[in-house]
């Protein structure tokens, strides 16, 4: 009897400490599971789509961490105009040396068509020693934070141009590139913002404790990046691509001329002693990827220009009854807003007439722009981040789609990472436009909507006219 007594006597408290740590974990359990069945649906989980979205997603949280972190040394922390030199400074170190550094990224992923995993995991683990290495100078502001800064951003585009490049083998069966591609980035857009309060709560720790935060994110990244599929080094079938033919040719063409031949010279073909056909371009496909591009571009370089612009304007002349943390908050949730709309609405288009999408969206950021030049107030300068976002986020995915439809796909994951690699050189321009204009809000808006107009003077009548004329190599139904 005692030792049945002694063997229910405990038994009651058992129970009761699982139910007590089920409840505990049930929040935690219940949201992964969540989160893994919304990254995993429709197939994504079966051809690895899904990690990739985790991935990107811890790299977004990662990266706003630092953000947090250098925003209160370099931006907030000092008065307007040592903060420009500052920021100055770090576009200096940060910036410029990208500009060099972009031409060789796309070529060097063509050469490495077997280490895509390793790259993305060696950019997560870099960042997270340098996080650290930022950790001692941040609450100073010591120049050895700029170098350490130029790392983490390197690092932080190489992996947006492998990203870029891996996507299409992830694809699940009759999964849109468009579909996809929103999906991975608007993970890493769910993952900024609920990253980006974290971190302003590290912040008030230390200034040092968001960059130990991200220290600890990128290294799961680093973790989570080799459980990739193998796949994703497979490089069966890939040629590579370029962006412009030599000598400005049209069309691929297979050569039938001899090795060294006039006529193989002449068309441009780099024949050899195999009598090889030229490798594709970007151009060789037909306008619509050409002219998507320089939209593009026109996007990227008014998000680059806003966000450094705006900083400053908005620090030394707030928005309308608001301290200059709001006024850039204000901004900020605007443009984020606008952003993962727009990310939503373009994978419910499923890609849809994409040169008619991207015509579209940026005459309307035009429109925008020009209203707020013109009438230059609170509502319009929120309203033209919010359009900036909404319309970067459909361009780029139509612009997906159209590489998706046009360019073969033995070199379709080229012609992502050299594309890639032109966006955000616009993206380099468009800020230190930013740093370096006066701060005056019209001016500044006026400047924004040169920007758009030198795009759509570009690109809007080439998109129009392929799109009458239809896709000259329909290779996605």
């Amino acid at each position: 009897m005692a030792s049945a007594r002694s063997h229910d006597g405990p038994g009651p408290l058992r129970s009761a400490g699982r139910s007590i740590g089920h409840a505990l974990r049930v929040p935690f359990t219940g949201t992964a599971r969540s989160i893994r069945k919304a990254t995993h649906a429709h197939g994504a989980g079966e051809s690895g789509l899904g990690k990739l979205i985790e991935l990107h997603a811890v790299n977004g949280a990662g990266d706003v961490m630092i953000t947090v972190a250098l925003a209160s040394t370099v931006f907030f922390s000092v008065p307007t105009d040592q903060a420009r030199g500052r920021v100055a400074l770090y576009l200096a170190v940060t910036m410029a040396p990208f500009i060099l550094l972009a031409p060789v990224i796309g070529p060097l992923l063509d050469h490495l068509p077997h280490g895509r995993r390793a790259a993305m995991a060696g950019s997560m683990l870099a960042r997270a020693v340098l996080a650290l290495t930022m950790s001692g100078a941040v609450a100073t502001g010591d120049l050895e934070l700029y170098p350490a800064a130029l790392g983490v951003l390197v690092c932080s585009k190489a992996y947006g141009v492998v990203r870029s490049a891996v996507v299409p083998r992830l694809l699940p069966p009759k999964f849109s590139l468009v579909k996809a591609n929103s999906r991975v980035t608007l993970a890493g857009l769910l993952a900024t913002g609920a990253a980006a309060p974290i971190g302003a709560g590290l912040q008030t720790i230390g200034p040092q404790w968001p960059l130990y935060g991200a220290c600890a994110i990128f290294v799961g990244g680093g973790i989570l990046a080799f459980t990739l599929p193998p796949k994703v080094d497979s490089a069966k079938g890939e040629r590579r691509a370029q962006l412009v033919p030599p000598h400005g040719g049209s069309e691929p063409r297979p050569s039938s001329t001899k090795p060294g031949s006039k006529t193989g010279n002449k068309a441009g073909t780099k024949t050899g002693t195999k009598g090889r056909e030229r490798r594709p371009g970007l151009r060789s496909v037909g306008p619509s990827v050409l002219h998507g591009l320089q939209a593009n571009a026109a996007h990227r370089a008014l998000s680059g220009f806003l966000i450094f612009f705006l900083a400053f304007l908005l620090r030394e002349h707030p928005l309308a009854g608001q301290s200059a943390a709001i006024s850039l908050g204000i901004v900020g949730v605007a443009a984020g807003v606008g952003n993962a709309l727009g990310t939503a609405v373009g994978s419910w288009l499923r890609a849809r007439g994409p040169e008619i999408i991207v015509a579209s969206v940026l005459a309307l950021a035009l429109g925008v722009a020009v209203l707020a030049a013109v009438f230059f107030s609170t509502v319009m300068v929120a309203a033209l981040a919010a359009t900036a976002g909404l319309t970067q986020a459909l361009s780029k995915l139509s612009l997906d789609a159209m590489i998706q439809r046009d360019v073969p796909e033995e070199v379709r994951t080229s012609a992502f990472a050299r594309s890639e690699t032109l966006l955000q050189m616009a993206w380099v321009v468009g800020g230190a436009i930013g740093i370096a204009l006066p701060l005056n809000g019209v001016l500044g808006m006026s400047v924004a909507a040169g920007l758009l107009a030198l795009g759509a003077a570009a690109s809007v009548r080439g998109l129009l006219g392929a799109a009458r004329r239809g896709s000259p190599h329909p290779r996605v139904a």
